[in-house]
């Protein structure tokens, strides 16, 4: 007789991923106080760096890491139409 296969359920280092969060919001506002970039790529590095704080939150803070892949993707759903929600608003300004 085999015994079924025991899961872990290892706990995140919360402070870790706190102090990520923390890192990376001064960044942010270093980056768009301080540091002499041009206006388009501090736009893009303030979005990528606020998308990895949100995926962090909604990863650890959310467990959507800890859940199954149709949980996942209730959330994961969304993201696409946000974008091209936002990529209209933008292009309505433009023109």
């Amino acid at each position: 007789m085999t015994t079924p296969p025991t899961t872990t359920n290892v706990r995140p280092n919360y402070m870790r991923i706190w102090l990520y969060l923390f890192v990376m919001t001064v960044a942010e506002v270093t980056l768009a106080f301080e540091l002499p970039v041009g206006r388009n790529t501090k736009l893009i590095l303030l979005l990528i760096l606020a998308v990895w704080k949100a995926l962090l939150v909604a990863m650890f803070f959310m467990h959507l890491k800890f859940e199954r892949w149709r949980l996942r993707l209730i959330f994961i759903v969304p993201l696409p139409l946000a974008a091209i929600l936002i990529t209209v608003v933008i292009m309505e300004k433009v023109f």
